[in-house]
């Protein structure tokens, strides 16, 4: 933790000034502005390129505060935030009148977390108030998960930026959809299906085409500027090898069953075996390739259990059809 005392002060100035600050958490870094600031909140996805029917979560200070912020709190929902909070866990539910539709995209649904960082804490509790801050770069682009990565992307963009080094956990938190009698995973993160259905004591769902828009359905998310594609693990390295043929500069996600094959390509990352460790430098990998000049990466995907349901989605995500320009 690398924020000051009076880091922290001056950045909570900026939100009640309406200025936007990008914040650490343990998930990804945010692009945050004052919840019940209507303009700053336009500006945050003014900055990110954003459309303005994709809502925004906000970030409170602890569970205590949630009646602040939602209306018809389920006893699963509440058990939920008690187990946790702070965590990279994101709950729907209804809004209060306190939210301005501007942040939940028009919606009568609001996505609320308290995320586990000593910094963002530190902020919120010095703030006062709600954060709405969605990951701080531009929409459809790799999530940040240092200080530089926001700096590079967003620039005078940001009027702030707390800098509490590299995100412990690496993707974005888990969203459940809590307006029902029976919750929903919206999008995989940072806590697990399994952790979830242990604490529930049922089976959840994961419903990838709701009705309920939250962060990170577009087709085409977390996306480098390089074209990924996906193919099974016994086929990465002859994919990537033939794509360095015809003449493309290949990035390669090498699987750990293979971490010892010589492969022929422009730059190689070899993909931890601890899922944990994956997910912590997934968005650096793609941004690294990326930086060396890569314009196609070549990848597979994990297990999809545990925190490898997360890392496919956001392979998935980020493999998806591109916006024609």
């Amino acid at each position: 933790m690398t924020a000051q005392t009076t880091d922290i002060n001056t950045a909570a100035g900026v939100l009640r000034a309406g200025g936007l600050v990008a914040v650490p958490t343990e998930t990804v870094y945010g692009l945050g502005a004052n919840v019940e600031d209507a303009a700053a909140v336009a500006r945050v996805f003014q900055v990110k390129g954003r459309p303005p029917s994709h809502p925004l979560i906000v970030h409170i200070g602890g569970a205590e505060q949630l009646v602040d912020w939602a209306e018809d709190v389920s006893e699963a929902a509440r058990l939920l935030a008690e187990h946790f909070w702070p965590g990279p866990l994101t709950l729907v539910l209804r809004r209060s009148r306190r939210v301005p539709l501007e942040v939940t995209g028009g919606l009568q649904t609001v996505a609320v977390r308290v995320p586990d960082h000593p910094i963002a804490l530190a902020l919120l509790a010095g703030f006062g108030g709600g954060i709405a801050a969605p990951s701080a770069n531009r929409f459809g682009s790799v999530s940040p998960t240092t200080a530089h990565h926001v700096r590079t992307e967003l620039g005078p963009g940001v009027d702030f930026v707390l800098d509490g080094g590299p995100c412990e956990v690496g993707v974005e938190s888990t969203i459940v959809d809590a307006t029902g009698e029976i919750p929903t995973i919206l999008r995989p993160g940072g806590v697990t299906c399994e952790d979830l259905e242990a604490v529930l004591g049922r089976p959840l769902g994961v419903d990838s085409t709701s009705r309920v828009r939250v962060p990170g359905q577009h087709p085409s998310h977390y996306a480098p500027r390089a074209r990924v594609i996906l193919v099974e693990p016994e086929n990465v390295i002859a994919e990537a090898e033939l794509a360095l043929e015809r003449g493309h500069q290949t990035g390669v996600f090498l699987p750990p069953s293979l971490a010892d094959v010589p492969v022929k390509a422009h730059a190689v990352v070899t993909v931890p075996s601890s899922m944990a460790a994956y997910a912590r430098e997934l968005y650096g990998f793609l941004r690294d390739l990326d930086q060396q000049g890569c314009d196609l990466i070549v990848a597979s995907l994990p297990p999809e259990q545990g925190l490898g349901l997360a890392i496919a989605n956001r392979l998935r995500r980020a493999a998806g059809p591109r916006p024609s320009h």
